[in-house]
């Protein structure tokens, strides 16, 4: 196909404002873009791809006008709206946590599993931005040692939250510096439980009966979907820490049989999407700053885990908002391109 129809749902949103760039620089082939958000948001205008396109409503009508349709909001706002686009002819990228578990959707990100798009009916699923940089490790190690266990703990952007959630940081942030009177005490969190200006705070997402949180489950089942590996071992201690932009992940890797750091780190460097920053002795290893913008997953830190045999310890870090969002709904979009698996119901009803 040489250009497609697609509507953004959620396009004022943090995502959905990354996605219009990461749009125009993958010169990704579309003809008509439609723009949605919520009815406080329509009308309003935004720049993509050299024009000014006003914000609307998504309705059935014009889902019926495109080809995909791209939805970047609360779980909510997909389980309405996905199914309706899907019956109209659209293929759908949802980036909500809505349909990553069901069994009839694809969950994909195209290094990792790329032929799951294949399967999709209609709805195709992006992973929590903290399991991508997760599976994009361990798909190339698994490939040449067994995985038995991982254990990941994340250091997580407020950017994962939202636009409000920088807005608050930037701003606690301000209060503490320049006040040295005021305390964390003094503070009136809104985004968060506690203030998260210097500060940390393990918990992300509600906490489960089994004293997990959301977030962390979301690793744990996402991972064993997208690798299918139903039976790894997973482990996940979620953090958000006062970064603007960009996750963090330290992750413990326990293989079948030993394996080198050199051989971990050639593996890696050769996996599509995935950069090798590691001399930890000349202060080069990844982070937050340097990974922001990019969509690519950095890796470093690789060593030997003291504690086992057959384990690796490693340093991961990605941009959350596009290697965990939209560079990788836009990779989807690319992967069912390729494979000429668009839905062409839409166009038949033209």
């Amino acid at each position: 196909m040489d250009s497609c129809s697609i509507a953004v749902v959620g396009a004022t949103g943090a995502v959905g404002r990354v996605f219009l760039d990461v749009l125009e620089e993958r010169d990704f082939p579309v003809s008509d873009i439609r723009l949605c958000a919520s009815e406080r948001s329509v009308g309003k205008r935004l720049k993509c791809m050299g024009q000014e396109i006003a914000v609307e409503l998504a309705t059935p009508k014009l889902f019926s006008e495109v080809d995909f349709a791209f939805i970047s909001a609360s779980g909510d706002v997909s389980r309405a709206l996905a199914p309706v686009a899907a019956e109209q002819g659209a293929v759908v990228i949802d980036d909500s946590s809505a349909f990553r578990m069901d069994a009839a959707v694809p969950l994909v990100v195209p290094e990792v599993n790329g032929a799951d798009v294949a399967d999709h009916k209609g709805i195709i699923s992006i992973p929590n931005c903290s399991t991508t940089p997760l599976v994009m490790v361990l798909k190339p190690l698994m490939a040449v040692n067994p995985v038995k266990r991982v254990i990941a703990d994340t250091y997580q952007s407020v950017s994962g939250t939202g636009a409000a959630a920088v807005e608050e940081l930037r701003t606690q942030s301000k209060q503490l510096t320049n006040d040295d009177a005021l305390t964390h005490n003094d503070l009136a969190p809104d985004a968060y439980p506690h203030p998260i200006a210097f500060n940390a705070l393990p918990h992300i997402e509600p906490f489960l009966d089994n004293g997990y949180t959301n977030e962390e489950m979301k690793m744990v089942n996402e991972t064993r979907k997208i690798l299918h590996a139903p039976e790894i071992a997973v482990s996940a201690t979620c953090v958000r820490v006062p970064v603007m932009l960009s996750h963090s992940e330290a992750l413990h890797i326990e293989f079948e049989h030993s394996i080198s750091p050199t051989e971990v780190r050639e593996i890696l460097a050769d996996f599509p999407g995935v950069i090798v920053v590691d001399d930890p002795r000349a202060n080069v290893y990844p982070m937050p700053i340097e990974a922001a913008g990019r969509d690519e997953v950095f890796v470093g830190r690789v060593r030997q885990d003291v504690s086992h045999p057959n384990g690796i310890a490693m340093w991961v870090v990605t941009d959350n908002l596009r290697k965990g969002a939209a560079t990788n709904a836009l990779q989807i979009a690319e992967e069912v391109l390729e494979r000429n698996l668009l839905t062409r119901q839409a166009t038949a009803s033209r």
